[in-house]
């Protein structure tokens, strides 16, 4: 009995033993607890988007539209725009960052409110008495000399930072992890000459951390630099995390990725270093125009004009801004840019130029709408209306037909949270759309094979054997070249997919860069010509007339490992993926059909919409 009872005893000890083990090994039973590491959450969002906060959405009609607003509107609720027409999205949005300038920040809205206070202070008087009688152009003229250097900053510290605590505190408010993040953040707008160089200043933090320190704006200084160091300083007294996000540079008249600093110096690689650090990503698409590559600059590509803007810098048009010079385009578009980045490296140390890519909106109307059918302009007066495509935008001058319906931001993450979405955008781990929610993954690694490609966890092969994409390659085996798992699907409500594209690029050993655009997965039974080196185009089935398309061509998944066949070892050089639509109808078709309406002659009418992934980077 004695040894029969040691033997319960013993067994009972063991199957506790056993039990903890389980418990607290996460590799064991449960896929979801073992899998935890890996992020598999797609999330999209708007990083970029603009309310009546904002002094230039105010100045052109965006007067109640709150970020409150916003919030509720990309959470899914139906709300009324600035012009009265309903606006709802079929899909509410992960994350959205309220991203208003920093400038004055508020201050408009809170005149015409009549803010106590800001009603304290001589600017919130001054204002308040214009816009009380309907004169918005006197303070928007105060607010323009000041954020060009010509008269003195007239707000208050305190005004800054009551301003900035409440756009914090209702961020806070609407965050809901697991569900929807509201994102602290805004926008840095320098622009020098009416030159591009703005930011979007993102926060990991929560209203009580990120409310220590007022935004860092352009009337504090319009050189990135000083930017940076304030981005530092603010990490280093709150403990607090923070990034930036350059602004497309189609604008730039030539400054976002210039070889010069603000001040007209080489760059350096305390600059490689700092850039590096702040800014690991590029809105490469949004409203006014698409930001990845140039025909003039990729002539061999036959996708790189897509939705481009070269006319100038900002404001565009008769009336104002400088007219774009063919130099300016090497250093305003995110592949040049990528391909200079290599170069530097190899010059300074570091890489200033290692950005992963995002797309976001930049609506001024606080409604992130940017579906071809479901388009609600930059600002209220390019909102949906029968005048739209047939009109300008007033006070900037830019044809509204001219206007791209795009983009969003996609973020591999492992859930729902300001911490996880944060982290991802830090990791690059990240890609933008024009618009369709099109699930793209990207791995690159070394002995990647089609089989990995049929196990339904394939993702789980590409984070244990090799990189996602945002990461580093570097030691390749002997012999080998990389290899790039990649998968795409369908938005679920959008078009087929007509192929996804690798674009490489590399520096030789002469210092010169190069580009090389590879079809490496096609529908329809397609093949790349061994001859011409393309595919024949997918079938168009759309007809403009009636705004409508067939899903009858193109695939709802294309996926494929693909194997770099010119591969040099000693060759720094980046892999991203494009992945194409077949096309479909563009906005100003869709208008047309919808209000019975002519387009003007030389509007786009039929887009093929696309996803850019985050690069991956070889470094021997």
């Amino acid at each position: 009995m004695l040894n029969h009872r040691n033997c319960l005893q013993g067994l009972a000890a063991a199957l506790i033993t056993c039990t903890t083990a389980l418990a607290t090994d996460n590799t064991s039973y449960s896929p979801a607890v073992r899998d935890q590491a890996f992020p598999d959450q797609l999330l999209w969002g708007d990083t970029h988007l603009h309310t009546n906060l904002s002094g230039d959405a105010f100045m052109s009609g965006t007067r109640e539209f709150t970020p409150e607003v916003a919030y509720r509107f990309a959470r899914g609720e139906t709300v009324t725009s600035s012009t009265g027409v309903k606006a709802a999205l079929r899909d509410p949005l992960d994350f959205l960052v309220v991203a208003d300038h920093a400038e004055f920040i508020g201050l408009f809205a809170a005149a015409a409110d009549g803010e106590p206070w800001f009603m304290e202070t001589e600017l919130g008087k001054r204002w308040h008495e214009f816009l009380k009688r309907g004169d918005v152009t006197s303070p928007f003229a105060e607010f323009q000399q000041t954020i060009v250097g010509r008269d003195k900053d007239p707000v208050t510290e305190s005004t800054k930072k009551t301003m900035w605590q409440s756009i914090a505190d209702t961020a806070d408010a609407f965050n809901e992890p697991g569900r929807f993040t509201a994102l602290i953040g805004y926008e840095w707008s320098s622009s020098p000459d009416f030159s591009n160089l703005h930011r979007v200043v993102v926060y990991r933090d929560d209203a009580e951390t990120a409310g220590q320190m007022r935004p860092f704006s352009a009337v504090d200084s319009q050189n990135p630099e000083d930017l940076w160091r304030f981005l530092a300083d603010y990490e280093a007294e709150t403990g607090g995390r923070v990034l930036a996000i350059a602004h497309n540079g189609n604008l730039s008249n030539g400054l976002m990725f210039a070889p010069e600093n603000f001040e007209g110096n080489p760059l350096s690689a305390d600059y490689a270093s700092a850039r590096n650090r702040w800014e690991p990503l590029y809105e490469v698409t949004q409203i006014k125009g698409d930001g990845e590559a140039h025909p003039t600059l990729s002539p061999d590509d036959g996708f790189a004009d897509y939705e481009t803007w070269d006319t100038g810098n900002f404001p565009a048009g008769e009336g104002g801004g400088q007219p774009k010079e063919d130099w300016m385009l090497e250093y305003e578009y995110a592949r040049p840019a990528l391909k200079q980045g290599l170069l530097h490296e190899q010059n300074l140390g570091t890489n200033p130029f290692q950005f992963g890519l995002i797309g976001s909106t930049d609506a001024h109307t606080g409604l992130p709408a940017i579906a071809e059918d479901n388009f609600f302009g930059k600002f209220p007066e390019s909102e949906p209306s029968d005048k739209r495509i047939g009109s300008n935008m007033e006070w900037l001058t830019w044809p509204n037909s001219m206007l791209a319906a795009s983009g969003l931001a996609a973020v591999w993450a492992t859930d729902n949270s300001r911490e996880a979405i944060f982290d991802a955008m830090k990791r690059r781990e990240v890609y933008a759309t024009t618009g369709p929610r099109i699930g793209v993954r990207l791995f690159g690694g070394w002995d990647f094979t089609p089989n990995d490609l049929i196990r339904p966890d394939y993702h789980r092969a590409g984070y244990i054997r090799g990189v996602p994409m945002g990461g580093k390659l570097s030691d390749p085996p002997q012999g080998a070249s990389p290899r790039f798992m990649l998968v795409a699907s369908k938005a679920s409500r959008g078009a087929n997919l007509d192929r996804i594209q690798v674009i490489k690029g590399w520096l030789d050993g002469a210092g010169e860069v190069h580009e090389k655009v590879y079809d490496v997965a096609l529908s329809d039974g397609r093949v790349v010509d061994a001859t011409t080196g393309e595919a024949q185009p997918v079938k168009n089935t759309v007809d403009v007339d009636s705004a409508t398309y067939s899903n009858e061509f193109g695939a709802v998944q294309l996926a494929t490992v693909w194997q770099d066949p010119d591969f040099n070892p000693q060759e720094r050089a980046f892999y991203y993926a494009r992945v194409l639509e077949i096309p479909t109808p563009r906005w100003t078709a869709y208008d047309a059909s919808h209000f019975g309406t002519e387009a003007p002659v030389d509007a786009e009418m039929v887009t093929q919409e696309r996803a850019y992934t985050s690069p991956i980077w070889y470094n021997p």
